[in-house]
């Protein structure tokens, strides 16, 4: 637990501003400043109130105000710890980069590294993943993804030639390809299949995410559809490890309570990137 004496936890309280208010801006700035460390946690909300003179409701409404700006955590029984600055966003919803990173602070963006067409005949995984087995002919792009203006992910993804053709030309560095899809062609993007595997970095990935070779990297494999379950891409996406993790929230299957559509515990997993400090 943070140790804080009355005189670091002493602040002058200004009329016509809530109370809650100057405490949440004021823990804000600890935080932000680095006097509060990631994981770090926090006093109670009783330790809190005697310390500033306020009612626990008031110091409760401030770490509210705290946990909705995802600058602290709670958890339940243990209380507030400090986050490091992340973005929270449910990965039980189809997302694109940009929108993973909303609220983060970050502006996202991406490296044009290539857009090609290949021939993939003599590999029946994407042909099975993009369901072409009549045709040997697909998209491939490669991109280095941003966040601002620092690499988080390496993406390379295939295409149904009818896909690729159609995000040809577009700015692919400042848009996405959920983007140009669903506003440009009213093509929807409604699901996505996901794994997920360790990976290293070799040469080429140390290269753009600028990392040293043979560092840890998260790879993500996703499949994405469009209506009728037709694929619109397969992606390969490797996320620096010091960027980026996953949090997951799983609820224990009951017997009683699970229906025949719940074949899995699984409730949430939230994408959670860092800044540096």
């Amino acid at each position: 637990m943070v140790n804080m004496t009355n005189n670091e936890m002493t602040m002058d309280l200004k009329e016509g501003i809530p109370l809650h208010k100057q405490i949440s801006d004021w823990l804000k700035q600890e935080i932000e400043s680095g006097a509060l460390t990631s994981d770090e946690k926090l006093p109670s909300e009783n330790e809190l109130s005697q310390k500033f003179g306020v009612s626990r409701v008031t110091v409760r409404r401030a770490l509210q105000t705290l946990e909705n700006e995802q600058l602290i955590y709670r958890c339940q029984g243990l209380g507030s710890f400090v986050t490091d600055q992340r973005t929270h966003q449910s990965f039980s919803i189809l997302n694109d980069f940009s929108e993973e990173l909303e609220g983060s602070g970050m502006e996202a963006s991406s490296k044009l590294i290539s857009f090609d067409q290949v021939d993939i005949a003599d590999r029946r995984d994407l042909l099975s993943y993009l369901d072409i087995e009549n045709k040997t002919i697909a998209v491939r792009l490669e991109r280095v993804r941003l966040g601002d203006g620092e690499p988080i992910a390496y993406d390379i993804t295939w295409m149904p030639i009818f896909y690729g053709q159609l995000i040809e030309g577009y700015d692919l560095e400042q848009t996405t390809i959920f983007q140009i899809l669903e506003d440009e062609f009213d093509i929807p993007i409604e699901k996505g299949c996901y794994r997920f595997e360790a990976s290293a970095a070799d040469e080429k990935l140390s290269k753009h995410l600028q990392v040293e070779p043979h560092t840890p990297l998260l790879l993500m494999n996703r499949i994405s559809y469009t209506i009728g379950e037709k694929p619109v891409y397969y992606q390969q996406r490797y996320y620096r490890n010091d960027k980026m993790v996953f949090e997951i929230m799983a609820e224990r299957r009951s017997s009683k309570n699970t229906s025949s559509n719940d074949n899995l515990p699984f409730k949430e997993m939230v994408p959670v990137f860092r800044e540096n400090k």
